[in-house]
């Protein structure tokens, strides 16, 4: 079985689980953040548990950069950065900045993350850097890469604004949760799940692959559920919960 087959395969796989995955979280809530609950086997440190599952994201790219027959020319290396702009923050400055570092999280969700980021690594960079026609010097001035960058770059944006209002609801030591204002959270409970949504519907444009659409229907799948446990975890706990507030889409749902 040559390479391109296997990859077929293995790409609507990927597909069809998240054609899966996204009903089952719309009845059943991932046991981490506020909604972690015993039940799930054994559990570890949330911060090193998410060190790990998202480090696959930065290191599965760069090992098919590396490897790749085409990766040094303009266009890969542009869309290089854009994926490495979120997923350093995201594996190795946002679980260090997080309020809550000591808290537990299922080794279970950790090791799914882990293997979801370790196929979608492979998936996006093999494409990107070697299966693909190519990214050269031209792609930087076509129309779907400068959309697709300026949304991702849109969404990047918002999601580091929210999880800065989030980080901040609490002073060091302090415990529980407050209602998050300002910034997108006047229009939705969840706008760092909206932010990401936004960023890698971002990525599918500016790399024009049914890998990056991919990716970006997957993070619908598993944010959007996600986002909706939220708002209606908020709206229990808190009576004064603003009721104009959406999920995730401002004025939608």
């Amino acid at each position: 079985m040559s390479e391109e087959t296997l990859y077929q395969y293995l790409m609507w796989g990927f597909v069809l689980s998240a054609v899966f995955t996204l009903p089952i979280l719309l009845f059943i809530t991932a046991p981490y953040g506020r909604h972690t609950r015993k039940g799930w086997g054994p559990q570890i440190n949330a911060t090193a548990g998410w060190v790990v599952m998202e480090s696959p994201s930065v290191l599965m790219m760069l090992a098919c950069f590396f490897v790749g027959s085409h990766s040094w020319t303009a266009g890969s290396v542009a869309l290089l950065v854009l994926w490495l702009l979120h997923y350093i923050n995201r594996t190795y400055i946002f679980p260090f900045r997080r309020r809550g570092g000591s808290n537990r999280m299922p080794l279970f969700i950790a090791l799914s993350a882990f293997t979801f980021t370790s196929i979608n690594g492979c998936l996006q960079g093999r494409y990107l850097f070697t299966l693909s026609e190519g990214y050269g010097s031209e792609w930087l001035l076509d129309p779907r890469f400068i959309g697709g960058a300026v949304l991702f770059l849109f969404g990047w944006w918002i999601n580091l604004q929210s999880d800065a209002i989030l980080r901040n609801l609490r002073k060091p030591g302090e415990k529980g949760y407050k209602i998050p204002m300002g910034g997108a959270f006047r229009f939705v409970s969840a706008p760092n799940y909206l932010g990401e949504i936004l960023e890698w519907t971002g990525w599918a444009i500016a790399t024009w692959s049914l890998p990056g659409a991919a990716f970006a229907f997957w993070t619908f799948a598993n944010l959007a559920p996600r986002a909706l446990s939220n708002h209606r975890w908020y709206r229990e706990t808190f009576p004064d919960y603003p009721k104009n507030r959406k999920a995730l889409i401002p004025g939608v749902f």
